[in-house]
């Protein structure tokens, strides 16, 4: 007989070592807190250790999407590019993981199948799929918003003979389909993603497409020595705005209203925003386009004739064009030459609402018109949003409550950090919190976590958790702010919907969709006043 091996017991037990695990750690440390990462993969990194897949990048400016808690780091780490692709950003957080003597805290491989808390001692129970044990007294946890990939529900997937993966999956050898016959399915910002990349080189591509979603041109390019310098230089400046910003991005909406401007104006001002680098277009634009619906329906139209004019066929163009939903009404995938792809001989776009897919078979698809043969098929599918990152750990909380069941209707939270029934459990980038451009929402929900945790060791508390009043009063709070926002009346995942994920199809608000600076304030006051709005207990 093996011998069993004897639970270990940690202060604070960190589950994920992508961006918010990571930091979590150093600000741990930096409170003298004992704590260890838990991280399924092998190295670090989070969804840039896991998106491997072609053409994967950031889509907000590579210097808005980095740490800013250093100066040291900020002047030590040169960005190539504006929008940096993945590998770049893969060595960038080892680069930190490293830098801050990290890696000795994380135990890689590791991935936690179960959390279930213990009332009697007051401590969470965690496994491993391995079979570890953790006993700790606080658990953070750092997994992430789009973590859990998912696949289509196509009979005979795992019947192709063939290569095949989801884009979260990507093999680290990488796969070779110079050449071959290639088929993505899924057109979202993955798939946007790897389909221009794909193009490139694929002898011949054939896209799947379910619904066209909007895209807009990334403007990527390389940073020189000079460049560098130069956003070097600026860097309280960027940090100091992407505070005043509601997404936390650089972009700054429009106070004017769309029917403030003449129709040239409003043309002209769209035409800057198309072509500039970035979320312009997205989280620059007039102050009603997300609540208005014919002022909407303006920039929509616009962005309708851009791609008319850079499709060729006016019948693909027609395809592309979202019928269900508004400009930035979902997540805007950035996108380079991805409209042009559709130029090529090679390519061809298969609309799923006039052509189904049956099934995967040995050789390819068999849709309801014909079977197509493959050497290489990709599912850019997405994930199962926010809550579908939690679902895949059994979580238990007092009195056998499994939080997969309480949030089955919709998350509760309180702040986004705690959940009521669920003593000791932080949540960093938890459902509820305010989300945009991650790393800066990363740091402060860090940062806040960590202070908490300081105030409950100074002040000899050992039971933190929500309140039932706090958790309802932010969950209506979170509703309020998402009234009157055109993105409630649109599927996509920031309202919690996946067709491909059983009971993810009703709409629920899994994100905060009011203001960041909003979101900070508020979260700032109850830690100044020392917390009690939460039920702390000694």
């Amino acid at each position: 007989m093996g011998s069993i091996a004897a639970e270990q017991n940690v202060e604070v037990l960190v589950i994920g070592a992508g961006i918010s695990g990571i930091y979590m750690l150093y600000k741990l440390r930096e409170l003298n807190i004992s704590a260890r990462v838990l991280e399924a993969g092998s190295g670090a990194g989070g969804t840039w250790y896991w998106n491997r897949y072609p053409g994967a990048r950031f889509d907000s400016e590579s210097w808005t999407y980095c740490y800013s808690f250093s100066k040291d780091l900020l002047n030590e780490w040169d960005w190539k590019e504006h929008f940096a692709p993945q590998a770049e950003t893969e060595s960038y957080l080892n680069f930190v993981v490293d830098k801050f003597n990290l890696r000795e805290g994380i135990q890689f491989q590791s991935r936690v199948s179960s959390a279930h808390y213990d009332y009697s001692h007051n401590q969470w129970k965690v496994t491993t799929e391995s079979g570890e044990v953790f006993n700790t007294h606080f658990l953070v946890t750092a997994i992430g918003s789009l973590t859990n990939p998912v696949l289509p529900r196509i009979p005979g997937i795992t019947k192709f003979k063939g290569t095949w993966t989801h884009t979260g999956l990507w093999p680290k050898e990488g796969i070779d389909y110079a050449g071959k016959r290639v088929a993505v399915v899924g057109t979202g910002a993955t798939g946007i993603q790897t389909i221009q990349e794909v193009a490139k080189s694929a002898g011949t591509l054939t896209v799947f497409q379910r619904r066209p979603n909007w895209c807009s041109p990334l403007g990527n390019r390389k940073i020189d020595a000079k460049e560098m310098e130069s956003i070097r230089a600026r860097y309280d400046e960027i940090f100091s705005i992407c505070k005043t910003t509601p997404g936390c991005f650089v972009h700054q909406f429009d106070s004017r209203s769309v029917f403030d401007v003449s129709p040239e104006e409003r043309e002209a001002f769209w035409e800057k925003h198309y072509y500039e680098p970035g979320f312009g277009l997205w989280m620059g634009n007039f102050r009603d386009v997300y609540t208005d619906k014919k002022a909407n329906a303006l920039l929509s139209e616009y962005v309708a004739k851009k791609v008319r004019e850079r499709v060729k066929d006016p019948k693909v163009a027609d395809k592309l064009i979202p019928t269900d939903h508004g400009f930035g009404t979902r997540r805007v995938p950035l996108e380079t030459q991805y409209l042009e792809v559709y130029n090529q001989g090679n390519v061809e776009l298969v609309d799923l609402n006039e052509e189904s897919i049956e099934r995967v078979t040995e050789k390819g698809i068999k849709t309801s018109k014909q079977e197509r043969e493959f050497d290489v098929i990709i599912y850019a599918t997405g994930f199962d949003p926010v809550t579908g990152s939690f679902n895949a750990i059994d979580i238990v909380g007092v009195d056998g409550q499994r939080l997969k069941e309480l949030w089955a209707p919709g998350p509760k939270t309180q702040l986004g950090f705690l959940v009521s029934g669920f003593p000791n459990m932080l949540m960093a980038m938890g459902p509820h919190s305010a989300l945009g451009n991650f790393p800066r929402s990363i740091e402060y929900s860090v940062e806040w976590i960590a202070n908490l945790l300081g105030y409950a060791r100074d002040n000899g508390i050992s039971v933190i958790e929500a309140t039932e009043k706090g958790q309802k009063e932010w969950t209506d709070h979170v509703r309020t702010c998402s009234e009157g926002l055109l993105v409630n009346d649109v599927d996509s995942w920031i309202t919690g919907v996946n067709s491909n994920v059983d009971g993810k199809k009703t709409r629920t608000l899994v994100i905060f969709n009011g203001s960041a600076v909003d979101y900070r304030a508020r979260c700032d006051k109850v830690a100044r006043d020392q917390y009690k709005e939460l039920s702390l207990k000694i």
